[in-house]
């Protein structure tokens, strides 16, 4: 693994590409490039059967130097490093910082590109790549530019160290809808190697990307907070906020089922009369006297009981 010290800090934590994936890059560009060569030369040499030698041989060099030449570095310039064999094996080509080539690294690969490369058949591009430690043929020397990979494997992705426990919430209140996702990338790649890089140099970049963030959010660190820490509790902001939304979009638990209706019977078509009262109500029994006699009629009157078991009603 290559310590890379990178600018806008996109491609911190990844690995330098050995020789087998850029070959491999190499011939599928070469492909890509020499089928688009040959359409032009046949639609050129079509276009220009009427001309003299010496103007078919200028044109045949302009194509070769605008299309073998001329089209990789416009790719390149164009893709920030990704051309279509690299983007295929998941590769990039990045400056020495680890930020994104411009035209004047695409223009020198390029012009290097012819003499060790095409010139020899890839011999000394080979050769160099072999001895340099990060796989570097003599146009990335020259120009100051790395191959590096891009896919990492997941399984060796680390984790983001945690804040300090006093920092845990301490800026709850912070507006990170600013913030790029290539800040956040190289924030959290810086944190899961700084342990890693030279104490000096991981200072002075957690220094930086703590500016870059301060900038973004409108609001300077703390005074007497490190870098790293600042960092670490900004990134713990965000996965908070992130998992807070997570939770509240999750789908809310099911409602309990609604008891089931009462079944409805519809009025029958011929409806059952009530039974009526009687029509006279039996006489009620007067208890008979010791002598056989009819009692005082004042005596069939109910008296409540004053007390002990009360009958029910």
């Amino acid at each position: 693994m290559s310590e890379l010290v990178t600018g806008d800090a996109v491609v911190l934590g990844l690995r330098p590409a050995k020789l087998p994936s850029r070959a491999l890059a190499l011939v599928i560009d070469l492909v890509a490039v020499g089928t688009v060569f040959v359409l032009v030369s046949i639609g050129l040499a079509i276009a220009t059967v009427t001309l003299d030698e010496a103007a078919v041989a200028a044109v045949a060099v302009a194509t070769f130097l605008l299309v073998l030449v001329g089209v990789p570095i416009a790719v390149e310039t164009l893709s920030h490093g990704r051309s279509l064999g690299k983007l295929a094996c998941g590769l990039r080509v990045v400056r020495d910082d680890g930020g994104p080539i411009r035209f004047r690294h695409a223009l020198v690969r390029g012009a290097m590109g012819v003499v060790e490369i095409l010139a020899t058949l890839g011999a000394i591009a080979a050769i160099a790549s072999l001895v340099s430690a990060r796989g570097r043929r003599l146009g990335d020397v020259f120009a100051g530019t790395l191959v590096v990979r891009e896919r990492v494997p997941a399984g060796r992705a680390a984790a983001v160290p945690p804040p300090p426990p006093w920092l845990v919430g301490r800026f709850a209140g912070l507006d990170l809808s600013g913030v790029p996702d290539d800040l956040w990338l190289g924030v959290r790649q810086y944190l899961t190697r700084m342990h890693q890089l030279d104490a000096a140099v991981g200072r002075a970049m957690s220094e930086r990307l703590a500016g870059e963030l301060a900038a973004r959010t409108g609001a300077p660190a703390p005074a007497g907070v490190p870098a790293a820490a600042f960092l670490a509790a900004v990134v713990n902001e965000r996965q908070t906020r992130d998992a807070r939304r997570a939770f509240a979009a999750a789908p809310a638990a099911a409602p309990p089922p609604h008891p089931a209706p009462l079944p409805h019977y519809a009025p029958s078509a011929h409806p059952v009369p009530a039974p009526h009262p009687a029509s006279a109500q039996a006489a009620p029994v007067r208890p008979l006297g010791l002598d056989g006699a009819a009692a005082d009629p004042g005596a069939d009157t109910v008296r409540p009981s004053t007390g002990g078991f009360a009958p029910p009603a």
